[in-house]
């Protein structure tokens, strides 16, 4: 299924929030075979994520001018530049958010369509979006290092980039865990790996807070519904997964490995999940759980725990992806009282 268009209404979500739900399975399978030992040149281990120390890792230091800057992407390519990046165009909301949160926001010259995080990004002249790029203007803001959403970018736009002849650096951070490390290779690129560095840590510091609050509080069975027609879930390989399980909730389709799977009405009617959960972006259309809430014989429906966060961070791959988790943490929460408390 192609989402239409990109973004007003639901639209918006399942692009920003969940784009890597709907990339191919191949796209994440890739992202997810990029090895620790490659990510060794700009960050610790990924590991270190799941279990964060009280001593954190220490901060790098930029390459020296005679050392080219070197990191591997989401593509499992290696990225080279003679030094930091100082013209960057970015490719979709997601990035442009990532690297002022690296500290490169002063150097991004050209922005997709829809970067509206922070306000300064609203402010940087537009290069199209992810399924049309003005590949004349990229050319004109001349710059040293392309930032591309690799799932959300097309084949032919990918390959036009591509003969552009300017780096590019492919983002698809489909873990939590993923996105420290990409904060720190754009950092890398971009010579403020410290201003870098302090974000990832804020971000590792502030997912393992959620991990301890949540830790030990009964579990919640879950289906996250990412569009109704046809009906898709999430997989146990992607970002919406790991923020259920850090939640401290079950994901009722984990066992399923592609990232954004078509299932069955029945297979969710047989799990009698305990909570039903979706994103929506528009506060006046629907939210595609209507047909869940007629189900009254759905232990969730019945207890009233089904819920539509409006959020469009959830899945946006970003720092602020911590906004939507603890948004989903306090619906879980609301879902562990027998009957439908407080609203999220």
């Amino acid at each position: 299924m192609r989402i239409p268009s990109l973004f007003p209404l639901r639209g918006l979500l399942l692009w920003a929030a969940t784009a890597i739900c709907i990339a191919p399975t191949a796209v994440s399978m890739a992202s997810e075979a990029r090895s620790e030992d490659s990510k060794v040149k700009v960050t610790p281990s990924a590991a270190a994520f799941a279990a964060v120390s009280d001593a954190p890792p220490p901060i790098r230091t930029a390459p020296t001018r005679s050392t080219p800057i070197q990191v591997v992407d989401d593509a499992g390519r290696t990225v080279t530049l003679k030094a930091p990046a100082r013209r960057i165009v970015s490719l979709a909301p997601n990035t442009t958010e990532l690297l002022f949160a690296a500290g490169a926001g002063a150097a991004v010259v050209g922005a997709s369509r829809y970067s509206d995080y922070p306000e300064a990004a609203k402010r940087i002249p537009q290069i199209g979006d992810a399924t049309m790029v003005d590949l004349e203007r990229v050319l004109a803001l001349k710059p040293d290092l392309l930032v591309v959403w690799r799932s959300g970018t097309s084949a032919a736009t990918t390959a036009k980039l591509s003969a552009l002849g300017v780096p590019i650096y492919f983002s698809e951070p489909t873990r939590l865990r993923d996105i420290p490390d990409t904060l720190r290779e754009l950092g890398l690129l971009a010579g403020t790996l410290p201003q870098a560095e302090r974000a990832a840590r804020a971000f590792t510091a502030r997912s393992e807070r959620l991990r301890k609050a949540h830790a030990g509080k009964p579990p919640v069975r879950v289906f996250f519904q990412v569009w109704e027609q046809p009906l898709m879930t999430i997989g146990g390989r992607q970002i919406i997964h790991d923020a259920i399980v850090l939640c401290g909730g079950v994901n009722i389709f984990a066992a399923l490995q592609a990232p954004s799977p078509t299932v069955g009405r029945e297979a969710v009617i047989s799990a009698d999940p305990q909570a039903i959960v979706t994103t929506t972006y528009d506060a006046q259309g629907s939210d595609g759980l209507e047909g869940w809430r007629k189900l009254h014989g759905l232990r969730a429906v019945r207890q009233g725990h089904v819920y539509a966060l409006k959020t469009p961070t959830l899945g946006r791959q970003s720092p602020r992806t911590l906004d939507g988790v603890e948004m989903l943490c306090r619906a879980l929460d609301d879902a562990r009282a027998p009957q439908r408390g407080k609203r999220p």
